[in-house]
């Protein structure tokens, strides 16, 4: 098989705090350890920094650069760094490569279910342009076999195009401080834990709901909601979240300490009585690994991708359902044997994942994609 030239974006590097800069960070670590005779791979970036202020005209300009960036800068420079093949994790490959093949990720398809939280133009340039240029790919990576289904329903993208490839628990730097540091009053209280971007979907007014529904029985008990507020207006649950708390005289027992930086989450997970993840829809759910990695016990919504990814180490309810969520919080307060099961599963199943595995599988679709040409 001939050796192939693998040009990688890392434009997002610059831009993202979540998922895709998860993604991105964990491959190419494990790319720059699989380059050899068979495969080579350049990283390529803007030189232009983008713009991530909330100013509507530079917000206008950053989208053109975008735009530019990936339709002329990146097909031209990974022709003249003679790539056979163009890797993107955010969605949008160019829609005309010179001599090279291309390969996006589609994390999700939630361009298509909540439509009104991006975007008019945005929403029109991935439908009419990210959509279409990665039908022209010779493969489509997901997450998860959720994701794939969904994106075959909504693009007609046929399923056997589709590469179900999963992804790892986040690698995190050793802490900088102590535990007790980082969590300052927290430290020592038993605690119910929450990690990503505080936006609609993660369905946090239930858990709220939820947990103090809890708290009339269990009052020493405390949430933490770690992640910063959604920066997209359409998204943000901000004001809703806060209210509640307010209203339901919540301030003392909600810990809401925002951005957590990777050299600090690990005390948020490691500390933590157990992982609740409610949201209504993910691609994939890294936070649902992470949480087994640190030997904590997890319950999850039913629903998405989150059955798949978790398998049978979680206790599963229906989101929509208070008293569902609040029941399995009890269950594992009350079952102390429930919650080592959860932990010996969830440390067994974590054992599936890891990124090491997601790059060498990424590498034999590149290599397929390119001798299929």
């Amino acid at each position: 098989m001939q050796k192939i030239k693998v040009a990688v974006d890392i434009r997002d590097l610059k831009i993202a705090k979540t998922g895709v800069k998860t993604y991105l960070e964990e491959l190419v670590r494990e790319f720059k350890t699989l380059d050899n005779q068979a495969v080579s791979f350049v990283f390529l970036d803007s030189f232009i920094a983008p713009y991530t202020g909330k100013n509507k005209f530079f917000k206008l300009l950053e989208h053109i650069q975008f735009f530019i960036w990936k339709q002329i800068s990146l097909p031209l420079l990974a022709y003249f760094k003679g790539c056979n093949l163009i890797f993107c994790a955010d969605f949008f490959v160019p829609y005309f490569a010179i001599k090279a093949r291309t390969i996006p990720v589609l994390h999700d398809a939630f361009f298509f279910e909540y439509p009104s939280h991006y975007n008019s133009k945005w929403l029109w340039l991935f439908k009419n342009i990210g959509i279409t240029a990665a039908k022209k790919s010779p493969f489509i990576v997901t997450p998860t076999h959720y994701t794939a289904t969904r994106i075959n329903f909504f693009t007609n993208i046929e399923l056997e195009k589709i590469a179900v490839v999963y992804e790892g628990p986040k690698s995190m730097p050793f802490p900088s401080k102590s535990d007790q540091e980082i969590l300052g009053s927290l430290f020592g209280e038993k605690y119910f834990l929450h990690v990503g971007v505080i936006e609609k979907r993660k369905n946090l007014l239930n858990l709220l709901s939820a947990f103090k529904e809890v708290q009339v029985v269990y009052p020493d008990f405390k949430l933490a909601l770690v992640g910063q507020f959604s920066p997209k207006s359409d998204m943000d649950d901000r004001a809703q979240i806060l209210n509640y708390i307010k209203e339901e005289g919540l301030s003392n027992q909600v810990i809401l300490p925002g951005y957590v930086p990777d050299n600090e989450i690990i005390a948020w997970y490691r500390n933590a009585f157990l992982y609740v993840f409610p949201s209504y829809n993910e691609g994939f759910g890294i936070p649902v690994l992470e949480a087994f990695e640190h030997k904590i016990p997890v319950i999850i919504a039913n629903n998405s991708c989150l059955p798949e990814v978790a398998g049978d180490a979680a206790l599963s309810f229906n989101p929509n359902e208070v008293n569902e969520i609040a029941r399995c919080m009890v269950e594992v307060i009350e079952q102390p044997e429930l919650a080592k099961e959860l932990i010996k599963r969830g440390t067994e199943r974590v054992k599936l994942f890891n990124w090491k595995s997601t790059a060498s599988q990424l590498v034999r679709i590149f290599q397929t994609a390119v001798s299929d040409k």
